[in-house]
This record gives structure tokens, C-alpha cells and sequence, in this order.
């Protein structure tokens, strides 16, 4: 995931930002790609692969960092090789598993997880009230490349509907509630986004 880059859409967006258009991303990705395409007000609604966070004082690590302290308490591991399934998982002996060492929190001694909403977790209410303020101060809620299939993104949707802003979409395929937009372009998001950010940014 590190070496992805950010796609034409993120980067419109990025610019739509700069010209003032767009005022703030609400994301459900964890891949951190709408703030390397330049976007600076981004709320990631699931978190970001990027950091760690301890479960018990809830203090956040840089997950290179995290990567650095993996390696050096488990050295052997750089020269291991093991066969990646397509889902990215990968089969390991249960006698290579047993023996693996995980780092803890610097801080508190406690149990390291990926800063992202896993299934069956909540978003954070903070990050829902930050997300809810960016949606009620919109003149328009778009949506883009997103089926909203799942609540926590949906609820926006339903939240600028309930508050009589108008929705914008753009996505191939159906999108849930899209029969409360005012448009829905059924077409690339990363050309439409481009051909709107040519027109609309200085």
C-alpha cells in the first residue's frame, strides 16, 4: 500500500480544494492516498493504516516506526519468505507464528491494533461529529466512487437529505439512496472529476 499513488480523482479533488470548490473529504479508505494527492481537510471516517494505536491509553504510533521495532525484535524475518494468497494473507507455519515477538506500546506497555475501524467496530464519535459539522456546512454533498453500501458512509447521505442539502453523485453502478439525489452521473469518477476541476479551478 505504500507505494500506491493517488489516482486522477484524488488529485481533482485536491485541486477543487485549492480552488475553493470543495471544502472538505470525507473518506472510508485507510490508504491515506486524498492527503498525498495534496487534500488537507480529510476527515478518514475508518481510520488510517498508517498509524497504530494502544488499546489501553490510546496513544498513537507511526506504523514505520512500528515496522522498525518488528524487524529489529524479529530479525529473522527479513529473510523469510512465504507464498501470498490474492486476498494478501499468507500461509505460515505454526511454528514460525508462535516464536514471532510483537512489540508493545512505548508508553503503557499495552496491545498495539492498525488505527482503522475493523468490521464489527464503531467509528469514533468524535470522527462522526467531525464528519457530521463538514456535511451540515455543505452547500452540496457529493458523492464519489462509493456505493454506500455500508452505514457509517450512507448516514451523510441521509444527514444532507434530512437537512434539505442538496446530493450530488458520481459512481458506476447503484449507490444507496441515490433516489434522494438531485444528480447522479453514472460514469468514471476520475475523468468526471477531472473534466469538473479543469472547468471549475482557475
Amino acid at each position: 500500500m505504500r507505494g500506491a499513488e493517488p489516482n486522477a480523482g484524488h488529485r481533482a479533488l485536491a485541486v477543487l480544494e485549492g480552488a475553493g470548490v470543495v471544502t472538505h473529504v470525507i473518506t472510508q479508505n485507510v490508504d491515506r492516498l486524498h492527503r498525498k494527492a495534496g487534500s488537507r481537510n480529510v476527515t478518514e471516517l475508518h481510520g488510517a493504516l498508517a498509524e497504530v494505536g494502544c488499546l489501553v491509553c490510546g496513544a498513537l504510533e507511526d506504523r514505520d516506526a512500528l515496522q522498525q521495532r518488528l524487524l529489529a525484535l524479529n530479525p529473522e524475518w527479513t529473510s523469510y519468505d512465504a507464498a501470498t494468497a490474492p486476498d494478501g494473507d499468507a500461509e505460515l507455519p505454526i511454528d514460525r507464528v508462535e516464536v514471532f515477538r510483537v512489540p508493545a506500546c512505548t508508553r503503557c506497555g499495552g496491545v498495539l491494533k492498525p488505527r482503522v475501524v475493523f468490521f464489527g467496530d464503531n467509528v469514533p464519535r468524535a470522527v462522526v461529529e467531525e464528519a457530521f459539522r463538514a456535511t451540515d456546512a455543505a452547500d452540496v454533498l457529493l458523492v464519489v466512487g462509493s456505493s454506500l453500501a455500508v452505514y457509517s458512509g450512507y448516514r451523510f447521505l441521509r444527514r444532507a437529505v434530512e437537512r434539505g442539502i442538496p446530493v450530488a453523485i458520481i459512481n458506476r453502478g447503484p449507490v444507496r439512496g441515490e433516489d434522494q439525489a438531485a444528480l447522479k452521473i453514472e460514469a468514471s469518477t476520475g475523468a468526471t472529476l477531472e473534466r469538473i476541476a479543469h472547468s471549475l479551478a482557475p
